[in-house]
């Protein structure tokens, strides 16, 4: 256990990056989630038995003091850092003709500063494993929606990541973009209902998130683009 891989995860306490958790926790990983909701941590925690390689640090994704203390509690809780999961993230649903700008600014941040900042405080300890980057996108990031705020935060995702790839490539860092479609999460919590038609489960999308993170030494997957059957966009 001493040895094995340690992950940390923004936004870990629900939906996909809890889902994730579980996933790495029963393959044997260490694991560390942030969140800014202390209560859903300790729930989260609780919900699997407070098991020895889980460690829960509150936090906010899109302050770097934050950030960079979790990393640090986490390099000094278990050694070292073998992957980094930027899944923090939410959407203001509305628009930029119609919406309130009240919410835009703490969108932005978390979704596009928030993974930028982790990347910057865990770059340095992922060289000496030679690990890997997964930011989570959105299908929102490779199509255009109308007026759609939260979906110019995920192209902004997409493009960080392929940057992000060409300057840590030579440090032997590799950089996986995933990008789910319509996912039934916590997400449209603030929406009021979910989307219709077929929606994938968390741990859907946690299994192409595991694979990409699971891949062989020098194997480096980089955009991962996840619909369920029947989403046209």
């Amino acid at each position: 256990m001493t040895d094995s891989p340690v992950t940390l995860i923004t936004g870990g306490g629900s939906g996909i990056g809890a889902a994730v958790a579980r996933r790495l926790l029963d393959s044997g990983q260490r694991v560390a989630v942030t969140g800014r909701g202390e209560e859903r941590l300790d729930g989260f925690a609780e919900e699997l038995g407070r098991p020895e390689g889980l460690l829960t640090l509150p936090g906010n994704a899109a302050d770097y003091e934050d950030v960079r203390s979790a990393v640090d509690r986490t390099l000094k809780e278990f050694g070292r850092l073998d992957t980094v999961i930027a899944n923090a993230g939410f959407a203001t649903h509305d628009s930029v003709a119609t919406g309130d700008p009240a919410g835009w600014t703490e969108m932005v941040l978390t979704n596009v500063l928030g993974p930028a900042l982790l990347i910057r405080a865990s770059i340095e300890a992922l060289k000496e494993t030679r690990g890997r980057i997964v930011l989570l996108g959105s299908v929102a990031g490779f199509v255009f929606g109308p007026g759609n705020i939260y979906g110019a935060t995920k192209w902004a995702v997409t493009g960080l990541a392929e940057n992000t790839r060409r300057e840590v490539t030579d440090f032997g860092v590799g950089v996986t973009l995933i990008a789910p479609g319509r996912t039934e999460t916590p997400f449209w919590d603030s929406y009021g209902s979910l989307p219709p038609g077929h929606l994938l489960t968390a741990d859907q999308i946690a299994d192409s998130v595991v694979w990409a993170v699971e891949q062989p030494e020098g194997v480096d997957i980089n955009t991962v683009v996840v619909r369920p059957l029947g989403q046209p966009n």
